[in-house]
């Protein structure tokens, strides 16, 4: 009996002996499926960032390929391609500004006529007025920024004796930007005809289609005399010298230059983060190191 007892218990722990093994190796064969699944679970969180990432880097490689076109009076050109624009690509990497310059006149109608330009900034607020007028400005953002000043200036070196604003009468061959597109042409034509010399002249004028032409003339001594903005002047400081500004009265307003982002502006944050850029203090310290004063 004690016999039979004896060989019970034995089976009985056997018996147990192999579940417990069974159960061992069902514990042992489940861990490498934890581990997979871990392992997939990493691997989809790795592919998610890196689409993300990629995704980052499309936007990121979009931003750097806006451009915005500045339509500027070509008496602008010196101070944006010199060093505004420059410094503001410097502050904004991902904007390329590209710039086109002439008379105010000429950029208006090239903007009336689909001139795709985010930026407009003129020398004289009549072009700036009647764009705004035509909805083709953002009227919100219109800023006077700057003013210059109308000066005669002769050849460096002339002879021609020429000392005051009232004697440009006097020279035999004179250079004006055109009345009909070049503000400064505007504004010699009203400075002249207020002193009462304008009609007396015209047999001695030469029209330059911007002031940028009207400079060169002079500098080039092709013209004895010629009226452009203090800037301009500065500008070819030694090749032409100042007579004399404007007198006192002889215009009826300022020379004010305004600045605005174009409505149609397919890139209107950047054309608005430009414009602020040029009211910063930086950026107004370099204007007036080309001659320019604050039009505010």
């Amino acid at each position: 009996m004690r016999k039979q007892i004896g060989m019970l218990l034995a089976a009985v722990l056997a018996a147990g002996a192999l579940v417990g093994c069974s159960s061992s190796s069902k514990e042992t064969t489940a861990a490498p499926a934890t581990a997979a699944e871990t392992t997939a679970e990493a691997a989809e969180a790795k592919e998610e960032t890196t689409e993300a990432e990629t995704e980052a880097e499309a936007t990121e490689a979009a931003k750097e390929a806006e451009e915005i076109l500045v339509a500027a009076a070509a008496s602008l050109k010196n101070a944006y391609e010199e060093e505004l624009i420059p410094m503001f690509q410097e502050k904004y990497p991902n904007i390329t500004v590209k710039g086109t310059y002439d008379s105010s006149g000429k950029l208006q109608t090239q903007i009336e006529e689909g001139l795709e330009a985010d930026v407009f900034m003129s020398a004289a607020t009549k072009q700036m007025k009647a764009l705004d007028e035509e909805g083709m400005i953002d009227s919100d953002t219109i800023t006077d920024l700057l003013e210059n000043k109308i000066v005669l200036i002769v050849p460096a070196g002339s002879d021609a004796g020429l000392e005051t604003f009232e004697d440009i009468a006097d020279a035999a061959s004179i250079a004006l930007g055109d009345p009909a597109s070049v503000p400064a042409g505007q504004y010699a034509q009203e400075a002249l005809t207020s002193l009462g010399i304008w009609d007396s002249i015209q047999d001695k004028v030469s029209f330059g289609t911007n002031v940028t032409e009207v400079l060169n003339q002079v500098a080039a001594a092709s013209a004895d005399a010629g009226i452009v903005y203090a800037t301009d002047a500065a500008s070819m400081a030694d090749q032409v010298t100042v007579v004399a500004e404007a007198p006192e009265g002889s215009l009826s307003a300022k020379v004010i230059y305004p600045v605005a982002v174009v409505k149609e502006s397919a890139h209107a944050d950047s054309a608005n983060a430009f414009v602020e850029f040029l009211k910063t203090p930086e950026a107004m310290a370099v204007f007036e190191s080309y001659g320019f004063s604050a039009g505010n």
